[in-house]
């Protein structure tokens, strides 16, 4: 079954799933147990066929990747000299980064020596820091939607606090003055690892492909852990989150269940300016109970997606689902507000015989970043109390 038959499937389910809670529903607008059961399985499927198209879109990213040749193609003019890359940059640097890493460090090319960091380890080749790159950015909503800064020190951002005001004036009348003031949010550096073990059968095989291996484990691995502190984060000893209590995004309204009155004004708390680029934030648990709802017209406020890399939409607006998103709130807003801070380069460093008693091998990777949302009222939060969620 292709892609397309899949979505296409799921779009005539969901119509199924809205038609059978409109015609099942008792007078208090509840569903029996039966219905409520059948009601769930219909969206577990719903559920089930966007996991098959999501993963059917990743199997088919793949495979165009894996289809390109093998060879290196030609790139420039015979007879052109082309720039020739340097340090970290150069097929040098990368060959002795995976020499090093396959000999568990004991073959140490004087060539890595120009990457090492003040912790004793190793930069990354660029080339492996740009794909760790891509691979936080595809795990990573925030990195997706916030404004990513490559600092080498603290930064500061100023920020508006106040603006002057226009006033009328009568011909010849003294002007008057405001004063525009400023404050200032700094983007630190906090210290995020990583560490993995690879056994020895594997790492001394040259088949095994320990390259892409460590991308993905490391590159996934970082990415959940800055996905949960970009918006969970209290700050200390890690970035400040979304929907931290203090320092995150502004609280709209504590309500005692979301319905779709809640959501439109959790809306339209959001600034215009800022409703522009928005879109909503919510654990996939939440979102559950979302499907269900209506607005005042009589439509579903959710609505699934048609076409592929188009994102499902609530209200309109596009929707992120995130397994670290808390269940008793949902955010709204512009994250581009969010600023994360990348310090240097990731580095790598072996654990000497530290595993050497199970014929394992571990490596660490070590980043510096820090995230915070620089203008809280760009992104509005409904939250459930918890005593009633």
């Amino acid at each position: 079954m292709t892609i397309n038959e899949l979505r296409e499937n799921r779009a005539k389910l969901w119509e199924q799933a809205k038609a059978f809670l409109d015609s099942h529903r008792t007078e208090n607008g509840t569903l029996s147990a039966e219905d409520g059961a059948a009601y769930d399985r219909m969206e577990a499927e719903i559920t089930a066929l966007g996991t098959e198209i999501q993963r059917m879109e990743r199997a088919t990213d793949l495979e165009s990747e894996l289809s390109r040749p093998v060879g290196k193609p030609l790139t420039n003019i015979p007879g052109v000299e082309t720039t020739v890359r340097n340090g970290r940059a150069s097929d040098e640097y990368k060959a002795a980064m995976l020499t090093a890493l396959r000999s568990n460090f004991r073959q140490i090319s004087n060539i890595l020596q120009e990457g090492v960091d003040a912790s004793g380890g190793y930069l990354v080749p660029e080339e492996y820091d740009s794909r760790l790159i891509d691979k936080l950015t595809e795990e990573n909503i925030l990195r997706q939607l916030g404004t990513v800064i490559t600092t080498s020190g603290e930064h500061r951002i100023n920020i508006a606090a106040s603006k002057p005001a226009a006033s009328w004036i009568e011909e010849g009348g003294a002007l008057t003055f405001g004063d525009a003031t400023f404050e200032q949010k700094l983007l630190d550096a906090h210290k995020l690892h990583v560490a993995i073990k690879v056994t020895e059968e594997l790492l001394y095989d040259n088949t095994f492909n320990l390259e892409n291996y460590i991308i993905d484990q490391f590159g996934k691995a970082l990415a959940n852990a800055e996905e949960d502190a970009f918006l969970n984060g209290n700050g200390v000893g890690r970035p400040l989150g979304l929907f931290a209590e203090t320092g995150g995004a502004e609280v709209a309204d504590t309500v005692a269940s979301i319905s779709s009155d809640s959501m439109l004004n959790l809306v339209y708390a959001l600034k215009r300016p800022y409703r522009k680029s928005a879109s909503f934030i919510l654990n996939d648990k939440t979102l559950a109970s979302l499907r269900k709802l209506k607005d005042n017209n009589g439509a579903y406020i959710w609505q699934p997606s048609y076409q592929a890399g188009e994102p499902d939409r609530l209200l309109g607006y596009e929707v992120h689902t995130s397994a670290y998103a808390p269940q008793d709130a949902v955010s709204f807003g512009d994250y581009s507000y969010y600023n994360i801070g990348d310090r240097g380069t990731r580095s790598f460093q072996e654990l000497k015989e530290l595993f050497a008693g199970n014929g394992m091998v571990g490596f660490v990777m070590k980043e510096r970043v820090d995230g915070k949302l620089i203008l809280p009222e760009a992104v509005q939060i409904l939250k459930v109390s918890k005593s009633n969620g």
